[in-house]
């Protein structure tokens, strides 16, 4: 096993011979992280991951008002936002689909809790992709009728209904 965090199920490790490796998840079996907990203000957690063994290592640390050393300098301005987050996510493409059909539906539970639940990431949104995409098996449209302007030939691939919707 990979080595984890404290109260953490810990990876249990396969590789597929490309020199990093993933984390089984099965109908029995996900690693973990302890519940999320947002930080005091001023401070900041990091999770880091790396081909030299780290798996979602947390560590700690405090910002600085002022550069203390050389290096690199953020600047946040905490009273102008730009910009709402709504979320974070992941995309549902054909081939992460097919992959997850595959998996028995113990195991498509646990997968889809490790993103979706409060005992996982959390994820709150998912792109779908319309139509293929290059994680696709083959081309396909959903209207390939030229100047079909009021889409009467539209019609869902059977990737779609039976895969995305």
């Amino acid at each position: 096993t990979l080595p984890c965090l404290p109260g953490a199920r810990p990876c249990i490790p396969k590789d597929f011979g490309h020199g990093s490796p993933v984390c089984v998840c099965n109908a029995t079996y996900c690693d973990t992280l302890d519940p999320l907990v947002v930080p005091a203000p001023g401070s900041y957690v990091k999770y880091e991951s790396s081909k030299a063994g780290k798996r979602l290592e947390r560590s700690e640390g405090k910002f600085q008002s002022t550069l203390s050393s050389r290096g690199l300098l953020l600047t946040l301005n905490i009273s102008t936002l730009h910009q709402h987050v709504k979320g974070f996510g992941g995309s549902l493409s054909d081939a992460a689909a097919m992959n997850i059909l595959k998996l028995s539906q113990p195991a498509q539970d646990k997968l889809l809790r490790s993103y979706f639940s409060e005992s996982g990431i959390e994820y709150n949104l998912i792109r779908v992709p319309m139509a293929c995409s290059d994680f696709s098996v083959r081309p396909y449209s959903y209207d390939d009728v030229p100047d079909d302007h009021e889409l009467k030939h539209f019609r869902l691939a059977d990737e779609d209904v039976k895969m995305k919707v």
